[in-house]
């Protein structure tokens, strides 16, 4: 991926408080040709919207109940972001599964942060999984995404040993520092064009140096 014209536009779909979209916004948001131009929840009342209007970006909410169905609203969403030049769609919280028509409108062009090690703990309640494991180490994944539930080939991983964690809160507080940290790191490597697939294995991403 490279930036056209000199800006790489990205799109972020939220559905709740925006931690990770302000994270954005604070990190990436109008530094080195990346520009978020438009930021979509499910929900209209998601506080992350805010957070974007406040940066003068662009909003918008698409809830399933104004679409015949969930395919449908997808396709309105992707028409929305495909009409202001999206290069690169991130998922900071947003809590729907994307359908396939959707995927396809973004090939290799959708990412996602996750509060675990994948492929350890996909799904909902990461967080929660992995304290009833048992595990001592927790950690963040960056991953593309599939048509699968946090199942696409892993971008960047970071881990934090708490071994005598016994609170999702207390989990999260530590996790939520890496999501910040790496999520607009793949944001700008995905800028600069240094992500590619391993040609003797899909699943492998390279990061150039």
């Amino acid at each position: 991926m490279s930036a056209a014209g000199g800006r790489f536009a990205i799109a972020v779909l939220v559905s709740g408080e925006g931690t990770n979209l302000q994270a954005l916004l604070d990190t990436v948001h109008g530094r080195d040709g990346i520009e978020i131009v438009a930021v979509a929840s499910n929900d209209a009342a998601a506080p992350a919207l805010a957070r974007a209007a406040a940066a003068g970006v662009q909003t918008r909410a698409f809830a399933v109940a104004d679409h015949p169905d969930r395919a449908a609203r997808d396709v309105a969403m992707a028409d929305w972001l495909g009409e202001r030049g999206v290069e690169l769609v991130v998922l900071a919280g947003y809590m729907q599964l994307l359908t396939p028509p959707f995927l396809a409108r973004f090939p290799d062009a959708v990412i996602n942060v996750h509060p675990a090690l994948l492929p350890a703990f996909p799904g909902i309640r990461a967080i929660e999984q992995a304290l009833d494991y048992g595990v001592k180490v927790y950690g963040v994944t960056v991953h593309y995404v599939d048509e699968g539930v946090d199942s696409g080939p892993v971008i960047l991983q970071r881990a934090v040993e708490l071994p005598h964690a016994r609170a999702p809160d207390e989990v999260a507080a530590h996790l939520r520092e890496l999501e910040h940290a790496l999520l607009p790191e793949a944001v700008r490597l995905a800028a600069r064009g240094a992500l590619s697939f391993d040609p003797h294995n899909p699943r492998r991403v390279l990061v150039a140096s």
